[in-house]
C-alpha cells in the first residue's frame, strides 16, 4: 500500500484524516455537503499509515451519525469492480469497520450492506467478523450457503475452507454453521474445523529450531544460515545461547560479537547485551559503525534492550552522536534517564522534529520522555507534534506529555481530545479537560452513556461526573 496523501493540518480534510477531535467539531460547523464529502474521502481512502494499529472506524461512524450521513458512497466503493482486483484489506477494511459500528448503533442499512458484502465481496472474511459481533443468529445462518459456496468441493477447496475456519478472527458464525443439519453446511464446516486443528497439531510436532544439546557454535551456524536464507534469527538465537552457553564459552561469544559473520555476530551481540556482559557496550559501539547495515542495526537494537545503570551512563556519552546509535541513546535516556538528562532529551526531540518532521519514528520515545521527565520548556515542540503528526498514536503520546508539561492543556487541547479517534487520548482528555467549558460537560455525559465507548474511557469520565466527583 502506498503512503496516503495527508492534507494540511489546518483543513477540514486534514483534521479528519488525522482523527483529531477538532475534525469532528469543524465538520459539525461546516456546510453539511462539504463535511460529508471530506468524511467519505477518509473512509474510502484510508488515511492511516498503519491501519492495523491506528483507530478511525468509531470516530468516523460517530460523525456519520452526527451528520445524519448516508452510506451510498460506501456502497459504491464496496460494489466497485475493483473490489475483486485490488483485494488488499486496506482498500475496504476501514469502510467495513465503519459499517460495523453503524450497525451497532442500530443502522439497519449498514447491517444489510455488511450481509450483502459478506455474501459477494472479496473481503468477505472481514465483513463476516463485523457481523459476528453485531448480527443475530438468523442473519448469520443465512450467510452459510453463499460463504461456503466460495470453496469448491475439491481437495484444494477443502484445504482453503479449513484455513478459513482455522484463521477466523471471530469463530461465532462457523460454530453456528457447524450445527446446521444440512450435509453441505454442517458436515463441511465440522470437517474443516477438524482439519484445521490437525494442521495446528502437525505444525507443533515439526519444530524447525535448535535442539537440546546444541553447542554454541551450532547456534551461531543456525543464526547465520537463517540470515543467508533471509530470516532474521538474532533474538531467538540469543535465547538459545542463554540455554546452552557456559562460562567457558565466553571467549568464543565475545570474539564472534567482535568479528564473526553477520548472523552469528548479531546473535552474539544480543546475547551479551541481555547478559549485561562488561564488554558488550564497547562491542556495540564498534558494531554500530560496521559497513554492514545488518550488524549496525542489530547493535542498536541490542543496546535498546539493555537495562541497568551502565547502559544509561553510556547513553549519556552517546546521545550527541549524529547517527542511529546516538538517536537510540537519546531514547534510552527518555525512557530510563533522570532529571539531569532533560537537556539531552529535549535537544534530541528538537533535532528529530527539525530533521525528520513530526512523523519521525524516534519521536515516540522522546515525546514520552519529555512527559516522564516533566520538561516544561518542551511544550511548544509537543504542541507542534500534536498538531502536525499524521499518526494518531503519536498525537496521543503528545497529549499525555502535554498533560504533564503544559498548564494550558486542560483548557486547550484536552477539550478537543474528548472527540479524538484514539480511546487512550479520549481517556487522557476525560481526566484533564476543564469542565467549566459547556462542551466538556456535554461530551462527558455523552461518552458515559455511549455503549460503544471503551471501558477505560468511561471509567475516567465517571471519575469526573460520578457522585463523589465535582459537579459537571
Amino acid at each position: 500500500m502506498f503512503d496516503p496523501f495527508i492534507a494540511p493540518s489546518g483543513t477540514l480534510l486534514g483534521l479528519l484524516q488525522r482523527g483529531r477531535g477538532d475534525g469532528t467539531l469543524h465538520a459539525l460547523a461546516a456546510p453539511r455537503p462539504e463535511a460529508l464529502a471530506a468524511l467519505n474521502h477518509c473512509v474510502l481512502s484510508d488515511p492511516r499509515h498503519d491501519w492495523q494499529v491506528e483507530n478511525r472506524s468509531l470516530y468516523y461512524a460517530r460523525l456519520y451519525l452526527d451528520l445524519d450521513g448516508g452510506i451510498e458512497e460506501i456502497e459504491r466503493h464496496l460494489c466497485d469492480p475493483d473490489d475483486h482486483i485490488d483485494t488488499d484489506d486496506s482498500r475496504t477494511g476501514l469502510a467495513l469497520a465503519v459499517l460495523g459500528h453503524l450497525a451497532s448503533y442500530g443502522r439497519g442499512d449498514a447491517l444489510a450492506l455488511l450481509r450483502r458484502y459478506a455474501a459477494t465481496g472479496a473481503n468477505w472474511a472481514w465483513a463476516l467478523d463485523e457481523l459476528a459481533l453485531r448480527d443475530d443468529d438468523a442473519g448469520l445462518r443465512s450467510l452459510a450457503v453463499p460463504v461456503l459456496g466460495r470453496f469448491p468441493a475439491t481437495e484444494e477447496g477443502a484445504a482453503e475452507l479449513a484455513a478459513a475456519v482455522r484463521d477466523a478472527f471471530e469463530p461465532r458464525p462457523w460454530r453456528l454453521w457447524a450445527d446446521d443439519p444440512r450435509e453441505a453446511v454442517g458436515a463441511r464446516v465440522r470437517a474443516a474445523s477438524e482439519q484445521g486443528s490437525f494442521d495446528r497439531w502437525q505444525r507443533q510436532m515439526r519444530p524447525g529450531g535448535p535442539r537440546p544439546g546444541w553447542s554454541v557454535q551450532a547456534v551461531f551456524d543456525w543464526a547465520q544460515q537463517g540470515l543467508d536464507r533471509g530470516s532474521v534469527l538474532h533474538v531467538p538465537a540469543a535465547r538459545c545461547l542463554t540455554a546452552v552457553a557456559g562460562p567457558e564459552d565466553r571467549p568464543l561469544i565475545v570474539e564472534t560479537a567482535r568479528s564473526g559473520p553477520d548472523g552469528a555476530r548479531c546473535a552474539a551481540l544480543h546475547y551479551l547485551s541481555e547478559a549485561r556482559d562488561p564488554a558488550v557496550l564497547d562491542l556495540i559501539e564498534a558494531a554500530a559503525v560496521s559497513p554492514s547495515s545488518t550488524v549496525a542495526d542489530a547493535a542498536v537494537a541490542a543496546f535498546e534492550r539493555m537495562c541497568g545503570d551502565a547502559a544509561v551512563d553510556r547513553a549519556r556519552n552517546w546521545a550527541r552522536r549524529p547517527d542511529a546509535l546516538g538517536a537510540s541513546a537519546a531514547g534510552v535516556l527518555a525512557c530510563r534517564g533522570g532529571a539531569e538528562d532533560a537537556s539531552l532529551v529535549l535537544a534530541a526531540l528538537r533535532d528529530a522534529v527539525r530533521g525528520e518532521g513530526p512523523d519521525a519514528p524516534r519521536l515516540w520515545t522522546l515525546v514520552d520522555g519529555t512527559g516522564r521527565l516533566g520538561i516544561a520548556c518542551a511544550a511548544p515542540v509537543l504542541r507542534h507534534v500534536y498538531r502536525e503528526t499524521s499518526s494518531s498514536h503519536l498525537r496521543g503520546r503528545a497529549a499525555r506529555a502535554l498533560a504533564a508539561t503544559d498548564p494550558s492543556f486542560a483548557t486547550g487541547f484536552a477539550v478537543e481530545c474528548l472527540w479524538d479517534c484514539e480511546e487512550s487520548t479520549r481517556e487522557v482528555a476525560a481526566l484533564h479537560a476543564e469542565t467549566g467549558d459547556i462542551r466538556v460537560a456535554e461530551r462527558l455525559r455523552r461518552l458515559a452513556a455511549d455503549p460503544a465507548e471503551e471501558a477505560e474511557v468511561q471509567t475516567a469520565v465517571r471519575s469526573r461526573i460520578g457522585p463523589d466527583a465535582p459537579a459537571v
